[in-house]
């Protein structure tokens, strides 16, 4: 693999986030997932995310991380990121609308939501972003040999 071949680097990610939030994509990746891709050319290490990047997109990759979080954990922050950014957010809106996506998703005939056979399940209900970053950073450095 290529993974041992560059440095690993971790940035600021936080305008990357705010740009997929603020445009909805993930909303509009999931409603076309049964659109067949071409082929992808990757020349050096990247951080993917996606619903379906270790199980379509990236099959081979070297280090596969499902994250999860229980959907009340999930639409907590989700609401208190959209507050943060004085928007008006309804945990039980925005639960029912995680709840109704990831239902849809593992349902799809076409690449359902499910970790790949060989990725570390991590669940990050009770993690802070730290300790999530330090558990990922500790696959990808194990992997680096």
């Amino acid at each position: 693999g290529q993974l041992g071949r560059a440095p690993l680097v971790l940035a600021d990610t936080s305008a990357w986030v705010e740009y997929l939030r603020g445009t909805g994509s993930a909303t509009h990746v999931a409603l076309r997932a049964g659109v067949e891709a071409g082929e992808v050319w990757i020349t050096e290490p990247v951080v993917l995310e996606g619903r379906d990047i270790g199980t379509v997109v990236f099959p081979d990759a070297e280090v596969k991380v499902f994250l999860t979080a229980s959907n009340e954990e999930r639409a907590r922050r989700r609401v208190d990121d959209l507050r943060a950014r004085g928007q008006a957010a309804d945990y039980d809106t925005v639960l029912a609308r995680i709840t109704a996506r990831d239902a849809a998703d593992a349902g799809r005939a076409v690449a359902p939501l499910r970790p790949a056979d060989d990725a570390v399940v991590l669940d990050s209900t009770r993690l802070g972003f730290e300790e999530v970053l330090a558990r990922i950073e500790g696959l990808v450095h194990a992997a680096m040999g």
